[in-house]
């Protein structure tokens, strides 16, 4: 007899009396969480028992045999699934700012679908069954690309009409935006404004000139800005608080296996939808591709509930999140590829290979419909559609990554001065009046913006004139070169800046200045705002002054040597002022974001550049290195860290040498951790436990003597299961004996007792109390734990959370451990 068995295991065993019925609710011992157990041998004086199962997806039997002296007794049974439905309802789900277990979801699903499996032969409707089973995934991701196209569309409209409202409106449908008003005209007269006589400014339409048509202009362009920003802050603050920000903080966590309920709800998609346009109308220095991700999130949370297999299992439902997450940035940018990796890089934390091919054909339908709907009117899926392919040269590396560098420099100081006002706006009085602090950025905002013409158009509009390149009908000051239009083709080629190009030099270097420090106080403002446009904004009007610089050099030094290659002809030199915009675009984005392979994609994608692919990932590297060597966080990671969420980042590395009993619960002088016996308490002593702790789980022992781990039991599932049995079941009473065995000792006298076996984990992960903290972090990171239980030669010594985790790593880093605030 093993002397580490203790005696409480086999005091039992003279009095069992085994019943099949009884063992057919047993037999799956050992395989919760997808364990199994295989050969259980226990010994008591001349008795021995083996306990013995054998699995196969379509039969599953267990055998029972005891043995006394020499009679022996054999039960065989079949064994019955431990799913769901045969417990009372909310078991196995997860209370407010709590994280999921993965193992036991990924475990429950794989049991769920070996029952599918198995009555697959048993008749016509259990095949019909079997085959939603296999295609719902793919159903459940096309209604998500679907609804992600439709809603990014509607977007895009109302967003692109709701902004040419603050210049002017159609008077003869004043449904249509400034482009299409025009459109409808037999005409194709401009005025100054580039408005046609369909289009009514508003210092038209009160027939003022001169200086009085500039204010009215102006005074409308503030009262316009003011009103849908006031709207868009009270729609949030009023109808759904989870609706501000661009949400790909919280989405991370989320993925992570972090529960936010209602952040994925019917009232935060509307909310988000109409206040994303509010917000963007309203000339803030914010975009609304990031929020696309959220919008695409709540769709796909919402559909999952039309799939049991997705809405009653947290674990599978992140499946349907990733791929919904890959939609948004697909329909945000006309990226569908971009998207996938987007979600794979930046955003999903499980990520197996059959998410990824849902998430490209979740991406491709959102594509498809979006472009169905062509919200833009030419034809492509956005705005930044470039139609130049000039060659670059190798000597144009060096400003490329100098660039480069310049985003990694911008996005750590946009990052570093971000936080401390985000960190200012929780602490101070300023937070408690947040609609207050909208109409203030937005008048600041609307009051600088006007004079200058290129922080008044909106940033998107702004950064399609950078990118793109001068033709014979731009009559713009950007434009304004001394070229010889004898030439065969003069705006194929580099020509000396007019006065037009210098005046547009200094507005572009104060839009630049002024864009990289409002963006600072709007972003994390209560609205709907994303990060993806603005940042680009600014990158690009970096590369275009950059641009412009290299393209008069090489101008003013044709027969340099070191452009040799680049004027081939006197005086006929190539140099596109556009291509730099675009790469200072993708280099500032990715200085705030850190994004490296989707940043590059997106931009290829979303310009349709080929040829540029290599500045841009050069650009691209250089700016994560550089962004990297000054703080290693991007804009979305610091924004989880200041708002506590419980996220455990798979990129950071743990190199510190500390072990389990350093970080497990209880430390040395705490009381002892609390457990529950497994036969041995009433269910009055449990709700006493329950009652006066706030543990999210409770280990269960074979005795407060013994200390022998059984399992480990929830919270959430105990209170639940003592409630049901009190109402539902007759004779249990405070007295009432809780097992969580599966044999219970028949008394003729006392109340009836509870059996609670099947709420109870008996596979939870455990380790020892010298296990390196390093191999713990590991465990928790690849395997998704919500806890691990410590051991000391197999009796229960402690525990360890994923917020103990986080802990112990920012008190290491000297963070404030305290900052982790939930679950």
């Amino acid at each position: 007899m093993d002397p580490n068995i203790d005696n409480d295991y086999l005091k039992v065993l003279p009095n069992i009396k085994i019943n099949p019925e009884e063992f057919e609710e047993t037999a799956s011992w050992g395989r919760r969480s997808g364990s199994g157990l295989n050969g259980l041998t226990l010994g008591h004086r001349n008795s021995r028992v083996r306990h013995s199962s054998s699995d196969s997806e379509t039969n599953r039997t267990s055998t029972f045999t005891t043995a006394e002296d020499n009679g022996e007794v054999n039960y065989r049974s079949t064994n019955l699934m431990d799913t769901l439905d045969d417990l009372p309802p909310g078991i196995g789900q997860y209370d407010d700012f709590h994280t999921i277990d993965w193992l036991r979801d990924i475990a429950r699903d794989r049991m769920r679908h070996r029952h599918i499996i198995k009555k697959k032969n048993e008749g016509f409707w259990e095949r019909v069954k079997s085959a939603h089973d296999a295609w719902s995934g793919w159903v459940c991701v096309l209604l998500v690309g679907a609804a992600t196209g439709v809603c990014a569309g509607i977007i895009d409209i109302g967003t692109t009409w709701m902004s040419d409202l603050k210049g002017g409106i159609c008077t003869e449908a004043f449904w249509l935006n400034k482009e299409q008003c025009c459109w409808t005209g037999n005409d194709t007269t401009f005025d100054d404004e580039g408005g046609c006589n369909q289009w009514y400014t508003w210092s038209k339409l009160f027939h003022l000139a001169g200086p009085g048509s500039y204010i009215i202009s102006y005074l409308f362009f503030i009262l316009w800005a003011l009103l849908f920003g006031a709207l868009a802050a009270m729609f949030v603050r009023v109808f759904a608080p989870y609706a501000c920000g661009s949400g790909i903080p919280e989405i991370k966590t989320i993925l992570s296996g972090f529960i936010i309920r209602g952040y994925l709800g019917k009232w935060t998609l509307l909310v988000k939808s109409v206040g994303m346009m509010l917000a963007v109308s309203a000339g803030l220095s914010l975009g609304k591709e990031g929020p696309f991700v959220h919008v695409a999130s709540c769709c796909g949370n919402i559909f999952s509930y039309l799939f049991p297999k997705y809405g009653r299992n947290e674990a599978k439902k992140r499946e349907i999140l990733s791929a919904a997450s890959a939609a948004g940035v697909s329909v945000a940018f006309g990226a569908p590829v971009g998207g996938v990796l987007f979600s794979l890089e930046e955003v999903s934390y499980y990520f197996p290979l059959k998410t990824l091919w849902r998430s490209f054909f979740c991406a491709l339908v959102a594509a498809f419909v979006l472009r169905s709907i062509n919200p833009f009117g030419n034809d492509h899926l956005v705005m930044f559609y470039i139609d130049y392919y000039n060659p670059w040269y190798i000597q144009e590396l060096i400003p490329f990554i100098v660039i480069g560098a310049l985003g990694g420099l911008y996005g750590s100081f946009f990052i570093k001065f971000n936080i401390m006002w985000c960190r200012y706006r929780k602490t101070s009085a300023l937070g408690k009046y947040p609609i207050v602090e909208v109409l203030i950025v937005t008048f600041i905002t609307a009051l600088l913006s006007y004079p200058n013409s290129y922080t008044r158009m909106n940033s998107s509009e702004l950064i399609k004139l950078l990118v793109s390149r001068c033709g014979p009908g731009d009559n713009m000051e950007l434009c304004d070169y001394h070229r010889n239009l004898t030439k065969e083709d003069p705006f194929d080629s580099s020509a000396f800046a007019g006065s037009g190009v210098n005046t547009a030099l200094w507005k572009l270097a104060l839009a630049l200045i002024f864009k990289s420090l409002i963006t600072i106080w709007t972003f994390g403002m209560k609205v709907p705002c994303g990060l993806f446009i603005p940042s680009m904004a600014v990158g690009a009007i970096m590369g275009r002054l950059i641009g412009i610089g290299v393209e008069q050099l090489v101008m003013t030094y044709p027969n340099s040597p070191l452009f040799s290659n680049m004027c081939r002809t006197e005086g006929l030199c190539k140099v596109t002022p556009g291509l730099y915009a675009m790469v200072g675009a993708a280099a500032a984005l990715g200085g705030v974001t850190r994004m490296t392979v989707s940043l590059v994609v997106i931009m290829f994608e979303l310009t349709g550049a080929l040829p540029y692919i290599v500045p841009i990932m050069a650009a691209a590297i250089m700016s994560k290195w550089v962004g990297d060597a000054l703080g290693r966080e991007g804009i979305y990671d610091a924004h989880i860290r200041l708002n506590g969420y419980p996220y455990l980042d798979s990129k950071e590395e743990f190199t510190h040498t500390t072990i389990a009993a350093d970080v497990m619960r209880p430390r040395r002088n705490d009381p002892p951790l609390c457990a529950i016996t497994q036969d041995s308490m009433t269910v009055e002593e449990v709700e006493n436990v329950l009652r006066n702790t706030e543990h999210n789980g409770f280990p269960v022992v074979v005795s407060r003597e013994s200390q022998y781990l059984v399992g480990f039991v929830l919270r959430r599932d105990l209170n639940l299961a003592i409630s049901n049995a009190r109402k539902t079941l007759e004779g249990i009473v405070s007295n009432s004996l809780v097992y969580f065995t599966g044999h219970v000792q028949a008394s003729m006298h006392g109340p009836a007792p509870l059996k609670l076996r099947k709420i109870l984990d008996m596979a939870p992960v455990t380790i020892t109390d010298q296990t390196p903290m390093e191999t713990v972090v590991e465990m928790f990171r690849k395997l998704g734990l919500r806890q691990t239980l410590v051991t000391h030669n197999g009796r229960l010594l402690g525990i360890i959370t994923k917020k103990d985790v986080l802990r112990h790593i920012a008190q290491l880093e000297n963070q404030d451990p305290e900052s982790i605030l939930f679950n």
